[in-house]
C-alpha cells in the first residue's frame, strides 16, 4: 500500500531552529501577547491590501507609491524586529520578545513619518527642490537613520556599513589620496538627492519592490499558506523518489518549483527540506551531503524565472528592457544549473551505490498528482498571463492572485463536503488562511522593502557622481584586463553578499561594476551587453548565499540534517561551483543569454550544449562519469566544457567564420563520448577481474 503522505522526522529542537531561521527571513521576530499580537499582522494584512489596491484600481502616482511601501515595511520592523538579539549590557528591554517596548511604539511613528514626509509636503517639496529648509533636513535625516537601523535590525549589519561607508565618502572625497579623491557634496545636496528625489532612497529598486515584487511575493505566501509547497515535494517525491538517489532529485524538482515563486532559499529549505532530507539521509546519503544538496537545490530556486529572488523585475527596469527579455536572458543559464544539479545528484548516487526508495513506499503519482492539482492551475495561469497574453508583470501577478484566493476560498469547503464535515467552519479556516497569507505576504516583503531601500542610498551615491570614478578604479586595480575584472567582481559578490540578501547584493553590485565591466570590455574592443553584466552580479549575488562562514541557507538545512554547518556549506559550495562557471561563460558567449538568438532550433541547440557542458564540468569537479575519474580525464573533461560553451572561440581558433560556430560542438560531442565508452569499457573489465579475483 503506498503511503499519501511522507512525514518529516528529526530532532525537534534541531527542526525549531531551523524554522526559526525561516519566521526571522519571513519577519516573524517578536510574538507579543494580548491586543499587542494583533497591530502586527493587521498592519501586514492592510499592506497586502493596499498594494492589491494600486495595481488596479487605486491611481497614485509611483512617489506616493514608493513613499507608503517604504512607511509600511518601517512600521513593521521596528515594531516586530528588536534591537537587540539578545539582552547585552543590562538593556533587556532592547531584546524583548513578548512585548512592543514603548521605544519601539515612538521610532516606528517616526519612521513611518519620516517616509511619508516626502508626499505630506509634496508640493512645497517640489518648488523648493534642491534649496531644502531645516525641517526637511531633519525628516530627511531621520528618514536615512531610522532606514539604516531598520535594515539593521532586518539584514544585519553589513549593508548599513557599506552604506554609511558610501555616505561618508561623499562628504569626505576631497580628503582623500588622488586615486581615489571625489569633488564631495554639501548637505543640501545630499539629503535633496537621498530623500527628496526618485535618485536615491526613492529609487528604481523600491519602485520596483512597491510595484511588482510585493505581488509575486504574496501570491508565493498565499500558494505556500494553501498547502503548495508541500503538495510539490509529495508531487517530486512520487514522480522522482523511486530512480537511483530519487530523494535528492526530489528534493532539486521540489525546490526549483517552489523556488520559482517563494525568491527565499531559507523558507525553500524549510518547506522541501523537511522533507527531503531525512529522506536522502534514510537512502544512504551522508548527512552533510544531503544538507548541501538541498542547499544548492534552495538557493538556485532563485536563478529560476518568474521572482528570480526579486532581481529579475529590477534587472529589467535597469536594462530598461521588457521583463520577458529577463526571463529569456536567465532561461538557458537556469536550466542549465539545475540541470547539472540533477547529474550531480545522480553522481554522488552512483558513488555511494544508493538506489531509490522501494515504489510501495512512494504515494502513488496520479493520485498525489489529482490530489492538488489545483495549485497548478494559478501558477499556469500566471505564466499563461506573462508568456502568451504578455500582460505587465503586476498586471499578471494581480490577476494569478486572485484566482488563487478562489483556489483558496472553496479547498476547505470542498474537503469538508468530501468529508462531510461542517460547511460553516471550513468557510471561515478558508477566511482565515487567506487573511494569514495576507499578513505573511507584508512580513515576507519586510527584508526586500528594506534591502531595496537602503541600497538605494549607495546607488544614490554613486549617482552624485562616483559612477566614473568607480569605473576608473576598478580599471586600476584589474588593469584594464576584463578577465581580472570579472575575477574582481566575482570576490567581491561573494565577499558583499555573506551579510546581505541576493536583492541587495545584485543592486549594490551592479551599481558599481556592471557599468565597468561594460566600458572595459568596450575599452577592449570587446562587447559586453549589459544584461550580460547585470546577470554576472546577480549570480554571484546568488552563489554567496551558501558561501561558508556566514550562509544562513547551510545553517538552516544543517540544523534539519543534525550535520556541521561549514561543512554544509563547504559542500553545497562545491556543488554550486557549476553554477559559477555561468556566468564568466555567458559574458564572453552571449549565445548563452540568448543574446540575438531568435530562433527555436538555435535555442534549444544552444540549452542542450550549455546543459552536456555543465555536466562534463560536474564530472571534473566531483571526480566521476561512469566510473571514477582517471588524472588526465579531468582535463578532458574541463575540454569537453569550454568546447561546448564556447564554440565561438573554438571556431575562432579553428579559423571558422562565426556562423559555422555550431559545428565545433561536434569536436566536444565526441570527446564526452570517448570518455563514456572509455571509463564504461574501464568498469566492465574491473567486474570481470573481480569476479575472476
Amino acid at each position: 500500500m503506498g503511503n499519501d503522505s511522507i512525514q518529516p522526522n528529526g530532532n525537534n529542537d534541531d527542526m525549531a531552529v531551523a524554522r526559526e531561521l525561516a519566521e526571522e527571513e519571513a519577519g516573524i521576530k517578536r510574538k507579543p501577547t494580548g491586543f499587542a499580537a494583533y497591530i502586527i499582522p493587521t498592519i501586514a494584512v492592510f499592506w497586502s491590501l493596499f498594494q492589491l489596491a494600486i495595481a488596479r484600481w487605486l491611481t497614485l502616482s509611483s512617489t506616493y507609491t514608493r513613499s507608503i511601501h517604504l512607511a509600511f515595511a518601517l512600521l513593521i520592523v521596528y515594531l516586530n524586529y528588536p534591537a537587540l538579539r539578545r539582552p547585552r549590557f543590562g538593556l533587556t528591554f532592547l531584546a524583548v520578545k513578548d512585548r512592543i517596548p514603548l521605544i519601539d511604539y515612538i521610532l516606528s511613528i517616526t519612521a513611518c513619518w519620516s517616509a511619508l514626509y516626502l508626499i505630506i509636503n509634496y508640493s512645497e517639496i517640489i518648488v523648493r527642490y534642491g534649496s531644502p529648509n531645516t525641517m526637511d533636513l531633519i525628516a530627511g535625516l531621520c528618514l536615512v537613520v531610522l532606514l539604516l537601523e531598520a535594515a539593521r535590525r532586518v539584514i544585519g549589519p553589513a549593508l548599513p556599513v557599506i552604506a554609511v561607508f558610501f555616505c561618508s565618502y561623499a562628504f569626505l572625497g576631497p580628503y582623500m589620496p588622488d586615486l581615489i579623491a571625489f569633488k564631495g557634496t554639501s548637505l543640501n545636496r545630499f539629503m535633496g538627492q537621498m530623500t527628496m528625489s526618485t535618485e536615491g532612497i526613492y529609487g528604481v529598486p523600491l519602485d520596483v519592490s512597491a510595484r511588482i515584487v510585493f505581488l509575486f511575493v504574496l501570491f508565493g505566501a498565499m500558494l505556500e499558506k494553501a498547502g503548495g509547497g508541500k503538495y510539490f515535494i509529495q508531487l517530486s517525491m512520487s514522480l522522482l523518489g523511486g530512480f537511483k538517489g530519487g530523494p535528492a532529485k526530489a528534493a532539486i524538482m521540489g525546490s526549483g518549483l517552489t523556488g520559482m515563486v517563494s525568491g527565499s532559499s531559507i523558507a525553500n529549505i524549510v518547506t522541501t527540506g523537511t522533507f527531503t532530507i531525512p529522506m536522502m539521509i534514510k537512502v544512504g546519503y551522508p548527512r552533510t551531503k544531503a544538507a548541501a544538496i538541498e542547499v544548492a537545490a534552495s538557493t538556485d530556486g532563485q536563478l529560476a524565472p518568474p521572482i528570480m529572488g526579486a532581481a529579475a523585475f529590477i534587472i529589467a527596469e535597469y536594462v530598461n528592457v521588457p521583463y520577458l527579455a529577463v526571463v529569456k536572458a536567465a532561461i538557458v543559464p537556469a536550466f542549465a544549473s539545475y540541470a547539472a544539479l540533477f547529474y550531480i545528484s545522480h553522481i554522488e548516487a552512483s558513488k555511494l551505490g544508493l538506489s531509490g526508495i522501494p515504489r510501495n513506499e512512494l504515494p502513488p503519482f496520479f493520485k498525489t498528482l489529482l490530489k492538488g492539482v489545483h495549485f497548478l492551475f494559478p501558477l499556469a495561469f500566471l505564466l499563461y498571463e506573462l508568456i502568451i497574453l504578455r500582460h505587465s508583470p503586476e498586471l499578471s501577478a494581480f490577476n494569478a492572485i486572485w484566482l488563487m484566493a478562489v483556489v483558496m476560498l472553496l479547498q476547505e469547503p470542498v474537503i469538508a463536503l468530501y468529508k462531510k464535515q461542517s460547511l460553516t467552519l471550513a468557510i471561515r479556516k478558508s477566511i482565515y488562511i487567506i487573511i494569514s497569507a495576507l499578513a505573511a505576504g507584508g512580513r515576507n516583503m519586510v527584508s526586500v522593502a528594506l534591502a531595496t531601500a537602503a541600497a538605494g542610498i549607495i546607488v544614490g551615491v554613486v549617482a552624485l557622481g562616483l559612477g566614473g570614478l568607480i569605473t576608473q578604479i576598478i580599471d586600476v586595480i584589474s588593469m584594464g584586463n576584463i578577465f581580472l575584472m570579472l575575477v574582481i567582481t566575482a570576490l567581491a559578490s561573494l565577499l558583499i553578499g555573506m551579510g546581505l540578501p541576493t536583492t541587495a547584493t545584485y543592486i549594490v553590485m551592479a551599481a558599481l561594476t556592471a557599468p565597468a565591466i561594460v566600458h572595459i570590455g568596450a575599452a577592449q574592443n570587446f562587447i559586453v551587453p549589459l544584461m550580460a553584466a547585470h546577470l554576472f552580479c546577480f549570480y554571484f549575488g546568488i552563489l554567496a548565499d551558501d558561501t561558508p562562514p556566514v550562509g544562513l541557507a547551510a545553517y538552516a538545512a544543517a540544523a534539519i540534517a543534525k550535520s556541521p554547518p561549514i561543512a554544509t556549506g563547504i559542500q553545497g559550495f562545491m556543488y554550486d561551483i557549476r553554477t559559477a562557471i555561468l556566468p564568466f561563460m555567458f559574458i564572453f558567449n552571449t549565445d548563452l543569454i540568448l543574446h540575438n538568438v531568435t530562433s527555436w532550433a538555435q535555442g534549444l541547440l544552444i540549452l542542450l550544449m550549455a546543459c552536456l557542458g555543465n555536466f562534463a564540468f560536474a564530472s571534473a569537479t566531483q571526480g566521476w562519469f561512469v566510473n571514477k575519474n582517471k588524472i588526465w580525464e579531468m582535463p578532458a573533461f574541463l575540454c569537453v566544457t569550454f568546447i561546448l560553451m564556447r564554440p565561438d572561440q573554438m571556431a575562432t581558433w579553428l579559423g571558422m567564420a562565426q556562423s559555422q560556430r555550431y559545428w565545433t560542438y561536434l569536436i566536444g560531442l565526441i570527446l564526452f563520448a570517448f570518455l563514456f565508452f572509455n571509463q564504461k569499457r574501464r568498469g566492465r573489465v574491473g567486474s570481470i577481474t573481480q569476479a575472476y579475483d
